[in-house]
């Protein structure tokens, strides 16, 4: 077994209210300057971004996990997250037939765009990222769990996108592979609120929109690989304790 230091909630250039500096190349040298062996890339309910900052990360021996932060039905945030490339693809897929038709207004929530490896825009996302999918949080993870990939509500402590706020308590039926707390959030603090969490494992990411800020918030994974399904065997090990 080995340690490895992981941030799973990192927002590229894509995601309306990231900053454009959060460009692929500029990412996996922010994570590679802090020792950083494995990341997310969560964008708001998009992953078009993700595939080239993994195919970078794999030259400078970071593991990149693709996927999006999607905002559910319930206007609940949670991470969803994949090892290959056809699973990111269907769920691509399923994002765009759920995503709303309403325009983003890039004077009040930014540019939306998708850049290669020279930095160059490729494509922009007309429609509002951040808006609730026509999808609910329980069928949302069945999907990722169908495709074999992560499902971690996140930041479940905040206001107004955590799933604490938004429904007050973490449905039975809800199969997730693990709980993020956000970077500022005492693990003695959520318990003490939520008594029925205590015991509970939870992760701890950055949540970046900014180069600054990316590893800001970590957690440490004993895994035997540096791979996505060493992580996320880790996850349902710590699950079953």
């Amino acid at each position: 077994m080995k340690s490895y230091r992981a941030d799973l909630h990192i927002h590229s250039l894509l995601s309306p209210c990231g900053s454009l500096d959060m460009s692929p190349a500029r990412i996996i040298r922010e994570a590679k300057e802090r020792k950083i062996d494995i990341i997310a890339v969560a964008d708001h309910n998009s992953t078009r971004q993700a595939g080239l900052i993994k195919k970078l990360g794999q030259e400078t021996g970071i593991t990149v996990l693709t996927g999006a932060e999607v905002n559910t039905r319930e206007e609940v945030h949670c991470l969803c997250l994949f090892g290959d490339e056809e699973a990111t693809r269907i769920f691509q897929e399923f994002l765009d037939a759920r995503l709303p038709e309403e325009e983003n207004d890039v004077v009040i929530f930014g540019d939306q765009v998708v850049v290669d490896k020279d930095e160059q825009i490729v494509y922009t996302e007309d429609r509002l990222l951040i808006s609730a999918l026509r999808a609910g949080i329980k069928e949302i993870e069945t999907l990722v769990h169908k495709l074999n990939g992560i499902f971690i509500p996140a930041h479940i402590d905040r206001p107004y996108s955590g799933i604490l706020d938004r429904l007050g308590f973490i449905p039975e039926n809800l199969e997730y592979d693990a709980l993020e707390l956000s970077y500022r959030m005492p693990e003695t603090e959520i318990c003490g609120q939520h008594p029925e969490l205590c015991g509970k494992y939870f992760l701890r990411s950055s949540d970046a929109h900014y180069p600054k800020d990316i590893g800001r918030a970590t957690t440490t994974f004993e895994l035997e690989e540096n791979s996505f399904e060493a992580v996320r065997a880790y996850l349902r090990s710590k699950l079953n304790q």
